[in-house]
């Protein structure tokens, strides 16, 4: 060994002990090792900082704006409403049904946006029924890993272990050639996590800002506008946009409350729909063209003042001087020059309209007028605390054009029509050029920890393979297992490739130990196709470590999850995964028996 060598060792070496012990955050960790590597020589400057510009790094730059977009469309909403249907309250019922949807996803699209997408459907699931968002967001994440072994075209390592096979002379993988292991394989992850799901860390995850007093329901009245392109339609299109965290509680025509008017019944422009929303829906009903909040509409004007009109929050404190009086009588919007939009009460009963609502202590209101006038409310005696309203308009209009965005980008980069990173970094521009998401929105979206992280862990491989650490393991493991039986060289394979994938991408997994399976196939006179195959599934489904797949990066702090987990966890599936991918290619491509001694 040189000395490159011998100190890149010692830098893996230690990474993986901070890793492990978490002394410090990840991220912190990885730039830690990235500078270890430029001091000692062996990395230059320029390699160092090219996981920055890598193709994981962008793409999953490009997923979470992808996702965001999916989210403030409604898309999400819209899958999370079917999920928790389909799911019930049961923790158990609920990794049955996921786990095999988020597969299905993942086996013609990237499954870091699949995982970045169900992030927050399943956050937002466990905490409305009371579960441990910890308990579901692993075996999402292992399912969307798993969801790539079904198709050819869904992870890199199986196009690179195809064209590595056809090299060789041999017919090279159709598209659904490795799909029966993916499903032997996916079968085996959704019963180990419903056999394993007790031992899942129970921990209640983190809640950013955006959670703080982001309320279900917010009482509010609803006027149809003239000319909206609601008015005449039913009730029940509305009601269907908006999912399941809008509902009507009365419906004024011309001043009078009518009994008769239903689902079907026709919209018609003046009619006052009085509703309980949550923050996202209200905020989707202020933004609506065709829709506005009643109050805002009847005493908007009086809101003057600079500067654009907004929502904001204000806590009725205790003693307040509005205690007992309705919103009527206080005539708000004269004397402040703001619109009381909507009420949240955590108990007891609301008058059935906004305006005759007696304020108590505690209520939260959701006001409407011009920053220049909101230093005034912030400082009166009668409010607590004055925040930004904790609500994100749904551009709902704009989901058919988000599908086809994610479409568009998922055919590009599937077909190769386009590189992957590119085909996402287009999808991620896309949705914001059409206004699916806006720019800050996107860029709120984009998580910099896990950024970073990747960037700074892919001048590992680049330095094991530079400093010729990867070929002198390789030719090591040649030597000690080339007159072994096929099953146990394709566990072998398999073992190595999840080993060196916790490191390196599974592309370069597969890249570099492709060659040595392809050596043993021939000096075995056995096909390459199981033992290349097996070398690249062992490069994409190893759970050995939250490193080794971008996806479980994604949920490692909402499911304030710890690297010995990951270890703990995905061990026992992860063997289990290499001795059915070993049975199963042996099967395939050598005639080896199906069942057990047959």
């Amino acid at each position: 060994m040189d000395f490159s060598q011998i100190a890149f060792l010692l830098i893996l070496a230690a990474a993986l002990y901070l890793f492990v012990s978490e002394r410090l955050r990840v991220d912190v960790t990885a730039m830690l090792t990235l500078l270890a590597l430029v001091l000692t020589g062996v990395l230059d400057a320029k390699q160092a900082l090219s996981g920055f510009a890598s193709e994981p790094a962008i793409i999953v730059a490009a997923v979470f704006v992808i996702s965001g977009g999916l989210a403030a469309t409604g898309i999400t909403e819209r899958l999370g409403q079917w999920i928790g249907r389909a799911a019930g309250r049961s923790e158990g019922r609920a990794i049955a049904v996921t786990m095999p949807a988020v597969a299905a996803l993942s086996s013609f699209t990237h499954h870091v946006m699949v995982t970045a997408m169900m992030l927050p459907i399943l956050t937002r699931f466990a905490k409305s029924r009371g579960l441990s968002a910890s308990r579901l967001l692993m075996p999402m994440s292992f399912a969307a890993s798993l969801g790539t072994t079904l198709t050819l075209v869904s992870a890199p390592a199986f196009l690179l272990a195809d064209n590595l096979i056809e090299r060789t002379g041999a017919p090279g993988l159709g598209i659904f050639s490795i799909t029966p292991i993916g499903l032997a394989l996916v079968v085996v992850g959704v019963l180990y996590m419903l056999a394993a799901r007790w031992i899942l860390p129970k921990r209640s995850g983190e809640h950013g800002d955006d959670g703080y007093l982001r309320l279900d329901r917010y009482r509010t009245e609803l006027l149809v506008v003239e000319g909206s392109r609601w008015s005449t339609r039913p009730l029940a299109e509305l009601q269907k946009a908006l999912g399941d965290r809008f509902v009507l509680t009365g419906w004024l025509r011309d001043g009078v409350r009518r009994q008769d008017l239903g689902p079907s019944s026709p919209l018609i422009s003046g009619d006052i729909l009085l509703v309980e929303a949550s923050a996202d829906a209200l905020a989707s009903l202020h933004d609506d063209a065709g829709l506005d909040l009643n109050a805002i509409a009847r005493f908007g004007e009086h809101a003057q003042g600079d500067g654009e009109a907004q929502l904001v929050q204000a806590l009725v404190a205790p003693g307040s001087e509005f205690i007992g009086r309705s919103v009527r009588e206080l005539d708000f919007a004269r004397r402040f020059n703001a619109v009381i939009a909507g009420l949240w009460r955590r108990d007891g009963a609301v008058a059935p309209r906004l305006a005759d609502a007696r304020l108590r202590e505690g209520d939260l209101l959701v006001l409407w007028g011009r920053p220049a006038r909101f230093a005034e409310l912030a400082a009166h005696h009668g409010f607590l605390m004055l925040v930004p309203f904790a609500g994100e308009a749904r551009r709902r209009l704009r989901a058919p054009v988000a599908l086809a965005i994610l479409a568009a980008t998922v055919v590009a980069a599937a077909t190769e029509w386009l590189p992957a990173p590119l085909a996402f970094l287009l999808g991620a521009v896309a949705m914001v050029a059409t206004r699916c998401v806006d720019v800050e929105q996107a860029y709120r979206e984009i998580d910099v920890r896990i950024f970073v992280m990747i960037a700074g862990v892919i001048p590992l491989g680049v330095a094991m393979e530079q400093t010729g650490t990867a070929q002198l393991l390789a030719q090591g493991m040649l030597h000690v297992i080339a007159g072994w039986p096929p099953l146990a060289i394709l566990l072998v394979m398999f073992t190595v490739a999840a080993l060196l994938t916790q490191i390196l991408s599974d592309a370069a997994t597969t890249v570099l130990l492709g060659p040595i399976a392809i050596s043993l196939a021939q000096s075995l006179g056995q096909p390459a196709t199981p033992f290349v195959v097996c070398t690249a599934l062992g490069a994409v489904v190893a759970f050995l470590t939250p490193i080794g797949h971008h996806g479980n990066l994604l949920i490692l702090g909402p499911g304030q999850y710890r690297f010995s987990d990951f270890l703990r966890i995905g061990l026992p599936l992860t063997v289990l995964i290499a001795l059915v991918s070993a049975w199963m290619a042996r099967w395939l491509w050598l005639g080896g028996p199906f069942w057990p001694g047959g």
